[in-house]
């Protein structure tokens, strides 16, 4: 079993319904007879799960997050549109801020940098996303990508204890390719030198899964991953926690 703290993020994207909560209770089961192990688990399900799935976590160590935020923190004429303070008044601890699905809808930096400041003062902590796409990759531009999201991103923010940086290379998300462990390992240290010896947990995300886990687990600077359309999978989902703690 790792020494290391390991955090282990669902998000569940635009996936699921009431009856699918029930398949949390595998989960449960399996974290309540894990607890001595140091490991953290977080779902971020729709916002229209937050309040049930957070319900049903309610008397376990197991915390909710959301998988956006609107910049204004007070209400208004923004229809469709959830903020931070609402996404905490249902049970969200956590919000996912940066991710290159809502980069690529039009997302920039700038407006990532207002969520994260206005969901911090909501209470909220951060998981904030980041990663270069194939191009850029290609370009030889991947720390340079990283740096500039991480400037822009983070900019006037002093709360960095509140913050887990994910590194999801856009070019892996839901292809089912990964970066290579050397590639992996210098991408990691490259997001922890930004910081110094204060650096927040760096997690990994991108198709992972329980084929690969065991690859991606010996990067020894990773404190956990980001997880999609696995961690829809109760079973999955487990396999993936045990094959990194064990």
């Amino acid at each position: 079993m790792t020494n290391k703290y390991m955090y282990f993020i669902a998000n569940w994207k635009m996936f699921g319904d009431l009856k699918t909560i029930n398949s949390l209770d595998k989960v449960i089961k399996f974290s309540k007879s894990h607890k001595k192990n140091k490991f953290k688990l977080i779902y971020c399900p729709p916002n229209t799960l937050i309040r049930p799935i957070s319900k049903r976590l309610s008397k376990t160590n197991i915390e909710v997050g959301a998988q956006n935020s609107h910049q204004n923190l007070d209400y208004g004429a923004f229809t469709g549109q959830v903020n931070a303070r609402m996404l905490k008044s249902v049970g969200a601890k956590y919000v996912i801020l940066g991710h290159s699905e809502n980069r690529m809808a039009g997302e920039n930096d700038n407006l990532i940098n207002l969520k994260i400041k206005n969901s911090i003062k909501s209470g909220l902590k951060i998981i904030f996303c980041i990663g270069e796409t194939i191009k850029q990759k290609r370009d030889k531009k991947t720390n340079q990508v990283l740096n500039s999201q991480l400037k822009k991103g983070l900019k006037s923010i002093k709360k960095i204890n509140d913050i887990i940086i994910a590194y999801e290379p856009v070019w892996s998300i839901g292809t089912g390719l990964i970066p290579s462990s050397e590639e992996l390992f210098k991408s990691i240290k490259f997001i922890k030198s930004k910081f110094g010896k204060k650096s927040p947990k760096v997690l990994y995300g991108g198709s992972v899964n329980s084929k690969n886990i065991d690859q991606l687990k010996i990067i020894p600077d990773i404190d956990g991953f980001l997880i999609g359309g696995a961690s829809q999978n109760p079973k999955k989902f487990i396999d993936i926690i045990k094959k990194t703690i064990n």
